[in-house]
């Protein structure tokens, strides 16, 4: 078993499913990978269950009936993560919109600099967008502003979904107390981690727009976004985001 997990959430991803697991199983240092599927109608877990049987005890596979949110995929994998002895814990879309290969640098952040956070940051020097609209682009960048403005949150990719997670941040956090499901679930994540005081690390990459398979955003997935902001800093002043054996 390896000291690292990458959770990959999917919902329709039969296009990618098979070439990310083989990429991501090609680098240098090993990662095992836990696929969280919420019912893909398109044959997605049929895959990777097939996968199994080439990769025994590195890749594995957790079935949910229904689209339940990509909030409740990654805390479901965190939970799954935390019941084994993972020390590096993994977020990374199916898409390859997130390089395989920069795995490698959020791990060494976390492992080799001492972060206990490392994200996969499209605005850490500059815009490192490719193949997006233009309008998408401008949406992602200026929500970050947005949320670094109401949280003085010290992150130029809080939307990011590229990220690396020591053990210890995942236990600390009360993951049952994170309340979003979509766009700003990253958001959360990210601030809980910050008021917990964890150290946090951008690592640059370049963001490429999927080639296969169809993208899940949506207006209703900003709007939460837009409005969770202000209730997690709201949380924050009354005191509600504590760790998780704080309350007896």
């Amino acid at each position: 078993m390896s000291d690292s997990i990458v959770i990959i959430p999917t919902y329709n991803e039969k296009e990618n499913i098979e070439n990310i697991i083989r990429a991501v199983f090609g680098l240098e240092k090993a990662f095992d990978i836990l696929v969280v599927d919420d019912g893909s109608p398109d044959g997605t877990a049929s895959i990777v269950h097939k996968l199994t049987a080439e990769f025994p005890d590195r890749l594995f596979i957790r079935e949910r009936k229904g689209k339940l949110g990509l909030g409740t995929a990654y805390i479901h994998g965190f939970k799954w993560a935390l019941e084994r002895s993972y020390q590096y814990v993994f977020e990374m879309d199916a898409d390859f919109s997130h390089n395989p290969n920069d795995l490698l640098r959020l791990y060494a952040a976390c492992e080799s600099e001492g972060y206990d956070v490392s994200i996969g940051s499209r605005y850490f020097s500059g815009v490192n967008v490719v193949n997006w609209p233009i309008g998408r682009v401008l949406m992602s960048y200026f929500a970050s502003m947005y949320v670094r403005m109401i949280t003085r949150l010290n992150i130029k990719d809080t939307t990011a979904g590229f990220v690396c997670y020591k053990r210890k941040v995942l236990e600390t956090m009360d993951l049952e107390k994170i309340h979003f499901k979509g766009y700003a679930f990253q958001i959360e994540m990210k601030y809980t981690a910050y008021v917990l005081g964890f150290k946090i690390k951008e690592v640059s990459v370049i963001f490429i727009n999927r080639q296969e398979g169809v993208s899940k955003m949506n207006t209703g997935i900003f709007g939460e976004a837009f409005f969770g902001v202000i209730d997690l800093q709201w949380r924050k002043i009354c005191g509600k985001i504590r760790p998780k054996h704080s309350e007896k």
